[in-house]
């Protein structure tokens, strides 16, 4: 047996105040609950056991996916009674694992949408006989993260921590959140307290001389840590960029899904998600954004970048650029909304009450 802990809640609570009234990991990507695509890709990499660590908004999950005989899986849930970050919540749920001691454990976390090759992941582990196997990825600027250089056999050299100065970038290497550890590692971790990972169990296996091998992989990565992100990795995942076996369809410009209606003049684009119910009247453009379920676009609306809570409706000729409206909301009629604008869950905003561009 393949095993796995799925990272649940952490750093990702964060985005607890989404404006939608559905919880954070089980709104819609692509038309399915976003961890729908961390399982499918789980399962396809031969993976039978996932232990579900969270650490928030856990009867969410075990509703809506059973025991996972759907997905092909054994699911099971932990869900800690104080935060005990990364590392805590692995040990907290080391004893539900039923592999030996010198045997792989996957772990990954669902705030991460990647093209990670799981099973590259797992040979580099077990070849090159590590304690622990990091996916590192590649970042353009690498000032927002935790640097992590290696040798030229990949052996992971240190943990630095943000660069401050352009002399402390030393590499473009980052911890992309997926590890393999060897099952008798996650025994070391402290029991019953907050433990990071990144800051104190990784740096602790170093000065003790353990293995810690890294594997550069620089397939497809997002930190699903906003809600723009959140909407950008759903549009990528229709747009066939970040791999997916669980998207409801076909990959293109757009995914409209079954009791969706849509005018036939309206014009999809960009990787945009039309849910379950909702509705897209004449002349209206979305592009790269998701409409979730019981949603109503009226005619002529501008729409990008943006997702639209359950039963919101967006007015006549109104424009969107990087907004989250939240679930019953309404924005009326010649409103212009941009650059990340928040619209709470049951707001009510008149006709041509918000405009951003100037009257010129």
């Amino acid at each position: 047996m393949t095993e796995a802990i799925l990272l649940v809640g952490g750093k990702g609570t964060r985005l607890r105040p989404l404006t939608v009234h559905t919880p954070k990991p089980m709104v819609p990507a692509a038309g399915v609950p976003f961890l729908t695509h961390q399982l499918a890709r789980a399962r396809e990499a031969g993976i039978d056991h996932v232990v579900l660590a969270t650490s928030y908004l856990a009867e969410v999950f075990e509703p809506y996916f059973g025991d996972g005989a759907e997905l092909g899986l054994h699911l099971e849930y932990v869900t800690e009674r104080e935060p005990l970050g990364t590392g805590g919540a692995l040990r907290n749920v080391a004893s539900r694992l039923a592999s030996g001691p010198g045997e792989p454990v996957l772990v990954f976390n669902g705030d991460i949408l990647t093209g990670l090759d799981i099973g590259a992941l797992l040979d580099t582990h077990t070849s090159s006989g590590a304690d622990v196997s990091l996916h590192l990825t590649r970042v353009t600027d690498p000032r927002a993260f935790g640097l992590v250089p290696t040798d030229a056999d990949g052996r992971v050299r240190a943990f630095l921590e943000k660069p401050q100065t352009p002399e402390e970038i030393v590499t473009d290497q980052i911890n992309a959140g997926a590890y393999v550890f060897r099952r008798s590692v996650l025994d070391t971790i402290p029991a019953g307290r907050p433990v990071s990972v990144e800051r104190e169990t990784f740096p602790g296996l170093l000065a003790h001389g353990a293995h810690l091998q890294g594997m550069v992989d620089s397939t497809y990565w997002l930190d699903l840590g906003t809600p723009q992100a959140f909407v950008r990795g759903s549009a990528d995942l229709v747009l066939g960029r970040a791999p997916s076996p669980a998207v409801a369809g076909k990959c293109g410009e757009h995914l409209v899904l079954p009791t969706a209606r849509v005018a036939p003049d309206a014009k999809l684009s960009g990787g945009t998600v039309v849910g379950e119910g909702a509705v897209v009247g004449a002349g209206a453009r979305i592009g790269g954004s998701a409409v979730l379920a019981g949603a109503v676009v009226e005619e002529g609306a501008r729409i990008t970048d943006s997702l639209i809570g359950e039963g919101a409706r967006i007015g006549a000729r109104t424009v969107l650029s990087g907004v989250v409206v939240g679930d019953g909301a309404t924005v009326g009629a010649d409103n212009e909304l941009r650059d990340g604008v928040r619209v709470w869950c049951d707001t009510a905003l008149p006709p041509g009450a918000v405009r951003f561009s100037s009257d010129q």
